[in-house]
């Protein structure tokens, strides 16, 4: 291929002059050739691609194949339901139910419901009219030690920064939450005007960076804190521990995207990344970690305060749990966050094989706060793919009381999963700093999207309560929830996640497959003990039956 672009350069070059003795006005075509031979001449020599040095010019199509083939296969080649992460199905109705359009379907489900995975809702023959339940279902958020505990909406926007997301984002995502009467969870990025300027309820969170809370070294400044704690539209503050999408490694904030405004409400350098450290320097124990969480509660006035994180280790949680128990300092709410959740930008290992799911997350620390008896304080949010009724009423079910989404929100602002949030070039204005871009999104339109897909969400996982003959979401339980694991095999939640009783992990003997996480844990410190692990520790662990296993007994 080089041979030949070089033979047909030298022909277009031959001919064109040719012609243009004859008919000068033919000098003009060098205009359309010239470039292409230029530009095939630097292919030719190029170091850095093989494919353009091997095939000049034409090469390069590649490039645009590569670049047009995500929106191709997601118009044209997937089906409604394998699109990734969110399937056209759920996109569409998201956009449906922004748009206040006609929501329904035809000629029945699409999906496959003797595929193993395949979950459904366990419905009463005594249903309950949706008309005749609460259409704006609420939580109160705060513990013994809250004194000014929070009624929650069941579903609430979850964590996304400004900087991640553009301003016009931000302002229709607060702006609907101001119309709707939900919180809005600022992101690990700070409260920026853009959050305070609708006027919205806020969840403040703070991640390992405390940005927009920290001194000039990136150690907390309490000081900081406490002066923007204050604020009456922060209703609660989360501590980030870790998130699903890329667990135990810090955020990540490109530097084009770090404009003057972030680095002045973050408090950082302005045009370098701004890279979260992986662990906070404000606590290094679990024990240390609930007196920090006193000390914020304190400097709030009495503010919910919790914190989120994707289940790693877990006998991390037991620790936790540990320490809260010894010293009687709860948080008020802790945020699940499932290994499927979403983010801007993360390492390909970290969002694909780094954290536990969502749904084995929230069952999880479900039954470790029940068997210390810290259930009664606690409320469990659920976040990570939540974008529809359903999704609502199976994390409820496994023992969240509310739940948060940022995708589903992000659709609704006009998302169209075009996949370059980390790329600054979001065509539709959501993910980016480009002003040019963040045209395309008109906040006084959005707002009213987010307002309705929230509202009309909570009215379908307020109808399959009814259909469910249940008057509140804290009547469901696992039994509810139904999941096809062979093709002859179905189970509850219940039978796949058993409930644990209350308390009893305040005393000995533990439920079996509790016991190595006692064992490993302690609320001294996030490392495990020194405790030597057996093979029936193992067999323990792993059964969800609290009779020890055959194969262990001998």
């Amino acid at each position: 291929m080089r041979k030949a672009f070089i033979a047909i350069a030298a022909f277009l070059v031959a001919a064109t002059l040719m012609i243009s003795f004859a008919w000068p006005p033919f000098y003009w075509a060098f205009i359309f050739i010239g470039p292409i031979i230029l530009l095939g001449i630097y292919d030719l020599y190029q170091p850095k691609h093989s494919i353009v040095r091997n095939y000049p010019v034409v090469g390069r199509l590649r490039y645009l194949a590569e670049d047009l083939r995500p929106k191709v296969y997601q118009y044209f080649v997937e089906s409604d339901t394998n699109g990734k992460p969110f399937s056209r199905l759920n996109r569409s109705l998201i956009y449906q139910r922004a748009k206040r359009e006609n929501d329904t379907i035809p000629f029945g489900t699409q999906l496959d419901v003797y595929e193993n995975g395949y979950e459904w809702l366990s419905h009463s023959i005594a249903a309950i009219s949706h008309t005749e339940l609460n259409e704006d279902p609420r939580v109160l958020v705060g513990g013994p030690e809250c004194r000014q505990p929070y009624s929650a909406s069941i579903y609430n926007i979850s964590a996304m920064s400004f900087g991640s997301l553009s301003q016009n984002a931000i302002l229709a995502l607060n702006g609907g939450a101001k119309l709707g009467n939900f919180a809005h969870n600022t992101g690990e990025g700070g409260i920026s005007d853009y959050h305070a300027n609708p006027g919205g309820d806020l969840i403040w969170q703070i991640g390992t960076g405390y940005f927009g809370c920290r001194h000039h070294d990136g150690t907390f400044n309490f000081e900081a804190f406490g002066e923007k704690a204050q604020s009456s539209q922060v209703k609660m503050i989360e501590i980030k521990l870790s998130q699903g999408a890329k667990p135990g490694h810090g955020g990540i904030l490109p530097a084009k995207k770090v404009t003057p405004e972030i680095a002045r409400i973050r408090l950082v350098k302005e045009g370098f990344d701004v890279i979260s450290p992986p662990a906070h320097s404000a606590f290094k124990t679990p024990l240390e970690m609930v007196a920090f969480v006193q000390k914020l509660r304190d400097l709030s006035g009495g503010k919910p305060i919790g914190f989120k994180l994707c289940i790693g280790r877990r006998s991390e949680f037991f620790a936790i749990c540990k320490a809260m128990s010894e010293t009687g300092i709860y948080v008020d709410f802790i945020t699940v966050d499932g290994g499927e959740g979403g983010t801007g930008a993360a390492p390909q290992e970290f969002s694909n094989a780094v954290g536990m799911p969502l749904r084995e997350g929230i069952a999880f620390v479900y039954d470790v706060l029940t068997g210390f008896d810290l259930k009664q304080h606690i409320k469990i949010i659920a976040s990570g793919k939540v974008a529809s009724g359903f999704d609502l009423v199976k994390n409820i079910a496994l023992g969240a009381d509310l739940c948060n989404s940022a995708r589903g929100m992000m659709f609704a602002l006009g998302c169209i999963q075009a996949l370059e949030c980390n790329s600054n070039t979001c065509p539709t204005g959501v993910a980016t700093q480009d002003p040019s871009l963040m045209k395309g999104l008109v906040v006084e339109d959005k707002k009213v999207r987010v307002h309705n897909f929230h509202k009309l969400t909570i009215g379908s996982a307020v109808e399959l309560l009814g259909a469910a003959g249940l008057h509140h979401p804290y009547q469901l339980t696992r039994a509810y929830i139904n999941r096809r694991i062979a093709p002859n095999v179905m189970q509850s939640y219940m039978e796949t996640f058993p409930y644990i009783p209350e308390g009893s992990l305040l005393k000995t003997p533990y439920p079996l497959r509790f016991e190595l996480g006692m064992a490993l844990s302690t609320s001294s410190s996030f490392n495990p003990t020194d405790y030597k692990v057996s093979l029936v520790d193992y067999a323990h662990a792993n059964s969800f039956n609290d009779s020890l296993p055959p194969a262990a007994q001998s």
